[in-house]
């Protein structure tokens, strides 16, 4: 029973072969695909209003030397949001659970991060380690600290990631679970129990998109 709770969080297989390339892909055959028309149905519509929602958001922050990474961001953020959305399916797999993945995304972007600002801005950048108005007895410790703190930077974005889906999934099975064992024996527990689900179930699609 233990292992079962977590035969969600392993790749599926078929024939040996692991199925997590395609659980990755399949999101963007759901995407309406563009064509010479502007607008063809409602279900374009929408997708090119929430896009451009997602790059405007995005890109305020940055000037316009900034913008040439709009393309890559947002197609991250549309992927990871859509993969999230249908990993809290019943019967899904949810590629962000695994580790690995998350890892693979977050330190090439930190480091293209990192160098793009030690290349363009290396003064601001560097400036960030340490703190304006530092006592100098305190500058070689500090200076330590946040270079740790951004070296380890990418490992500790990943696996908060990593954990807070993994717990959300596991939380929803364990009392989904304890729902359906209840209901003969004690419905109005039961029913508790399920409206418990369901706020955990809005929580989770919010941490989802978040």
């Amino acid at each position: 029973m233990n292992l079962s709770f977590f035969d969600q969080f392993a790749s599926p297989c078929f024939l040996g072969i692991p199925l997590i390339l395609i659980s990755m892909l399949f999101p963007a055959l759901l995407l309406p695909t563009p064509n010479n028309r502007w607008i063809t149905n409602r279900l374009f519509t929408l997708q090119s209003w929430f896009l451009h929602l997602i790059t405007k958001q995005l890109m305020i922050p940055l000037n316009k030397n900034g913008h040439k990474w709009a393309l890559i961001l947002t197609s991250l953020m549309t992927m990871l949001l859509t993969i999230n959305l249908l990993g809290l399916l019943p019967y899904t797999f949810t590629p962000t659970t695994q580790l690995s993945m998350n890892m693979a995304l977050a330190f090439p972007l930190w480091l293209a991060t990192l160098l793009t600002g030690l290349r363009n801005q290396p003064s601001t950048s560097l400036g960030h380690l340490l703190p304006e108005g530092t006592p100098t007895p305190l500058v070689p410790a500090l200076i330590l600290i946040e270079t740790t703190s951004l070296l380890i930077r990418p490992l500790a974005l990943g696996v908060r990631l990593t954990a807070n889906l993994t717990a959300g999934h596991l939380l929803i099975q364990l009392i989904s679970t304890a729902s359906a064992t209840l209901l003969p024996v004690m419905p109005t527990v039961s029913i508790l129990t399920t409206l418990i689900l369901l706020l955990l179930t809005i929580l989770e699609v919010a941490v989802a998109m978040i």
